[in-house]
């Protein structure tokens, strides 16, 4: 029986294929469990049709992210933090803190999950912090961490 594949399964098929699989196999279990439909006309459109929706949407946001990653290149943040006398902070800056301060200093708004730090700042200096924005688009936020009250 041909099958068109609706979602990824393992090496058996990746999404839009379409392969020549026991008819029993097809019937019993791809088709009931929602990872392929027959491969008739109708669903082939259906799923290439869906595919091209798909790439339009990733597209569309591979754009936005290249464009955050534009203004983070020209923006700059500084955040202010208690230090002691060897520059080591009270408390941390996290992700949080910094995704918190770039929306109000820049406008620019992220999500803190997006931001890749390994462990929370605890030193007053200049930071340059990676960010991951999605569809294979990285940035980095230019962070100054100076004493304050």
């Amino acid at each position: 029986m041909k099958v068109i594949f609706v979602k990824d399964f393992g090496d058996k098929g990746k999404r839009g294929e379409i392969k020549n699989l026991k008819d029993g196999y097809a019937r019993n279990y791809l088709i009931p469990s929602g990872y392929a439909l027959p491969a008739t006309k109708e669903n082939i459109k259906i799923i290439e049709e869906m595919i091209k929706v798909e790439e339009k949407k990733k597209e569309k946001r591979k754009k936005m992210a290249i464009d955050i990653k534009k203004a983070l290149n020209k923006a700059s943040i500084t955040i202010r933090a208690k230090a002691g006398q060897d520059d080591k902070l009270f408390g941390a800056i996290t992700s949080e803190i910094i995704a918190e301060e770039l929306k109000n200093q820049t406008e620019i708004e992220i999500d803190r999950h997006q931001i890749i730090l390994d462990e929370p700042i605890k030193k007053l200096g200049r930071y340059k912090i990676p960010v991951k924005l999605g569809e294979e688009v990285e940035g980095e936020i230019k962070l100054w961490v100076v004493r304050g009250e």
